[in-house]
């Protein structure tokens, strides 16, 4: 019996643990790599927001924000961080291998989580949606969890090669480097990831 997709991320929202990777403050490494992009601030689409503190730091930075995410538990939460930031964010309850008509291409999206979530049982639709979402040129930080990383447990893993085979089918890789998540362990360790830059081709 294989829990709907749905149903397993609401229980983590639900189950009154808060999930490992919801810190409550915005990706160190977003923070990093917009930084070095300088991209203006335009449409920008998140998936897989969770509780919205990625979306409600990139909207409180200029970014016209669509966030999505498949547990109505985390969109409501983060409906009222935006509330209480005074930041305005589209937030959508929905599965990101067939989302809703979001209008126009995004020319930025971000992506902390989800790809490396969804990619074990949906590879295939994650890919089509993204491709549908974005247009040449559209710029993508993508952050995952890394094959080389040995603790365990810890958020999925994906190889080097699984990067680029995946989301190199539809996006030139830019910069592909290994960073580590700001969740820390009761031990301070900090998990290993991919911190990569995508130009769609």
């Amino acid at each position: 019996f294989i829990m709907s997709e749905r149903a397993h991320w609401e229980q983590r929202y639900t189950s009154g643990e808060v999930p490992p990777w919801d810190t409550g403050r915005p990706s160190a490494e977003l923070r990093r790599r917009l930084g070095e992009l300088k991209l203006p601030p335009f449409r920008a689409l998140e998936l897989g927001c969770g509780t919205g503190t990625n979306a409600v730091w990139l909207a409180q930075q200029g970014f016209d924000v669509t966030a999505i995410d498949i547990s109505p538990t985390a969109i409501a939460r983060a409906v009222q961080r935006a509330a209480d930031a005074g930041a305005s964010v589209k937030f959508i309850v929905a599965d990101v291998t067939r989302m809703p008509d979001l209008g126009e291409p995004f020319p930025f999206f971000f992506d902390r989580g989800c790809y490396h979530a969804v990619r074990r049982s949906h590879a295939a639709g994650f890919l089509r949606e993204l491709d549908r979402v974005t247009a040449a040129g559209s710029i993508g930080i993508v952050l995952t969890g890394n094959a080389r990383e040995e603790r365990k447990p810890g958020p999925p893993v994906v190889s080097e090669e699984t990067i680029r085979n995946e989301l190199g089918s539809l996006f030139e890789v830019l910069s592909l480097e290994e960073f580590r998540f700001d969740q820390e362990e009761p031990d301070g360790h900090r998990h290993l990831g991919w911190s990569v830059v995508l130009k769609k081709r």
